[in-house]
C-alpha cells in the first residue's frame, strides 16, 4: 500500500461528502420551495448548487498534492495533515454553505425580493472554504 496517495485521496473524499451533504440539504429545499411557487425555480436550483464548489477545490488539491508527493517536494505525512484540515474545513463548509442556501430558499419563496441579499450568506460561506483551499495550496 503506498501511503503517499492517502493524503489527495483525503481531501477529495471529505470535500465530496460534504458537498453532496450540502447539495442534499439545499436541494430537499429547493424541491419542497418549487412545489409552492411558480417563478425563480432556476435561482434555487443554482443556490442548491453552490455547495458543490468545495469538490472540485477538493479534485485541484488531491491533483497537485499527488503530484507534489510523487516528485518529492511533498512528504506523504505532511500531504495527510494537510488534507486532513483543509479537507475538514471543505466538508464543514459545505455543511454550512448548503443550510445558508436552504434558508435563502425558504425566504425567497415568501419574499422573492431578498433573493440577491441571500447570496451574501452563502458567498460568506464560500470565502472560508476558499481560504482553505488557498492555504492548502500555499501548503504543498
Amino acid at each position: 500500500m503506498d501511503i503517499g496517495m492517502v493524503g489527495p485521496a483525503l481531501v477529495l473524499g471529505l470535500g465530496c461528502i460534504g458537498s453532496s451533504i450540502g447539495c442534499g440539504i439545499a436541494g430537499m429545499a429547493s424541491h419542497a420551495v418549487m412545489s409552492r411557487v411558480e417563478e425563480n425555480h432556476g435561482v434555487f436550483v443554482g443556490m442548491s448548487a453552490a455547495p458543490a464548489s468545495q469538490s472540485i477545490y477538493g479534485l485541484v488539491l488531491t491533483l497537485l498534492m499527488s503530484t507534489a508527493i510523487k516528485s518529492g517536494s511533498l512528504s506523504a505525512w505532511n500531504g495527510i495533515g494537510i488534507a486532513l484540515f483543509v479537507g475538514l474545513a471543505l466538508l464543514a463548509s459545505s455543511i454550512y454553505q448548503g443550510m445558508c442556501a436552504a434558508t435563502a430558499i425558504q425566504a425567497s419563496a415568501k419574499q422573492p425580493a431578498v433573493i440577491g441579499k441571500s447570496f451574501a450568506a452563502i458567498g460568506i460561506v464560500e470565502g472560508i472554504s476558499l481560504f482553505a483551499f488557498v492555504i492548502g495550496l500555499l501548503l504543498i
